[in-house]
């Protein structure tokens, strides 16, 4: 019993907390997207979806802490957002629409990529975890991609799948570092192609809507208040997706998965999980 109070509290306890800070912070190593990464076009017959997420970080995010061992940004394999029972991994692991078939450890700041593939057959998932203390690097780089400033190419057995700006859909998922931090960068439309996007964090769309607006992107997902990013509600508003489905039902579909597992109406959901400007 205390087990499932706790999980069923964690979506709370993992909310944003607003800092008058800015928080800056030096990290190890040589940022960058380009490991594994080939030169040339995607295969014409794939799709990618591409997932940026932010490891859960008591020390370097501007969270309510978490228990300490879900709450290490450097830990993917026990991370609230991550290897958890409902993180990225583990949650897409279980999933009977999702095969993986990769899992590698690229250049810093990626802790780890894994690369699934859909039942479909067409469609891949790359889901990327940052360190927590990258942050600004994780936005950055998601930004770049739904601009279509950044587009890369990776080899899958024999297929090419296209990452960042050859993506047909990119997500965002963590903490909203927007709240803490800023962006030097601008992320203008570079090749006047529109790009779905999701971003699952708390009070996205206030946040975000500078950056996706000028990069000239479709909001397909994100959040009007405090939200628990985990992997659930990706899950659900991905299965609608791929289906074809139009961004209502992709919505009630992500409120509903969202409502059942916080325990709070489903019409309170979908005033939370907003779709559109």
């Amino acid at each position: 019993m205390k087990a499932l109070l706790i999980a069923l509290l964690l979506p709370v306890l993992a909310g944003c907390r607003f800092s008058p800070e800015k928080k800056e912070h030096v990290l190890p190593g040589k940022t960058g997207l380009s490991a594994g990464a080939i030169p040339g076009d995607p295969d014409s017959n794939t799709h990618t979806i591409h997932v940026f997420a932010a490891l859960c970080d008591n020390k370097y995010q501007g969270i309510i802490p978490v228990p300490a061992v879900m709450g290490n940004g450097q830990d993917p394999d026990n991370n609230l957002y991550w290897g958890w029972g409902l993180g990225i991994r583990t949650y897409f692991n279980k999933s009977r629409e999702w095969k993986l078939i990769r899992k590698t450890k690229p250049a810093y700041p990626l802790l780890e990529r894994l690369v699934y593939r859909h039942h479909s057959g067409n469609y891949y998932l790359v889901a990327d975890a940052y360190d927590g203390r990258a942050m600004k690097d994780c936005l950055d780089h998601f930004l770049l991609g739904v601009s279509g400033k950044n587009k890369e190419t990776i080899r899958v057995d024999s297929v090419t799948i296209g990452l960042g700006g050859h993506a047909k859909l990119l997500a965002f998922v963590g903490h909203n570092g927007l709240m803490d931090l800023s962006l030097p960068s601008s992320y203008p439309n570079n090749d006047k192609r529109k790009r779905d996007c999701m971003i699952l964090a708390c009070f996205s769309k206030r946040y975000f809507s500078p950056y996706i607006k000028q990069a000239g992107a479709n909001p397909l997902l994100w959040t009007s208040n405090l939200f628990g990013p985990e992997a659930y509600t990706l899950h659900d508003a991905l299965s609608a997706y791929i289906k074809g489905e139009n961004t209502a039902t992709i919505q009630t579909k992500a409120a509903a998965i969202y409502a059942k597992y916080t325990k709070c109406s489903v019409q309170a959901a979908k005033k939370l999980l907003v779709t559109g400007w």
